[in-house]
């Protein structure tokens, strides 16, 4: 049973981590290259996608600990991937499109999983060379 105690932001990573992952794993597809998970700046590229904003570094460490340390995502050489039990969240959502995934994940998360806490930082030279390389992309058109 769900606590009620995750956040809009919680949901907003997570969905972001989804769509990261799911772009990452299609281009390695047709690129024919192993796939890797999604970069730090590839979750920013979706959190900007989703929310027209990208998360404060803070935000983003909260987040990512809790999700992780509810088996939702895995974290490892900074690369994000959904777990099983997210995978299984994500399929098992109500279908609302992505104008409203946030807030329909939020619900889901409450109803059925708790927040749990995972040891991981983020550290500042990583997030602010991350937000680089997400502007960078923006810049070239990518």
């Amino acid at each position: 049973m769900g606590a009620g105690d995750w956040t809009w932001n919680d949901a907003w990573i997570f969905v972001s981590a989804v769509i990261a992952e799911r772009l990452e794993r299609d281009r390695a597809l047709h690129a024919a290259l192993p796939m890797t998970g999604a970069t730090l700046a590839d979750l920013l590229a979706a959190a900007d996608f989703l929310h027209h904003s990208v998360p404060a570094r803070e935000d983003l460490e909260e987040s990512i600990r809790r999700l992780a340390g509810a088996g939702l995502i895995t974290v490892e050489d900074d690369t994000f991937d959904v777990a099983a039990a997210g995978e299984q969240l994500w399929r098992t959502r109500p279908f609302s499109g992505l104008s409203s995934a946030v807030m329909t994940l939020q619900a889901q998360l409450n109803r059925t999983a708790r927040p749990g806490w995972a040891d991981w930082t983020l550290d500042e030279q990583a997030y602010h060379a991350a937000v680089r390389e997400y502007s960078l992309r923006l810049a070239d058109g990518k």
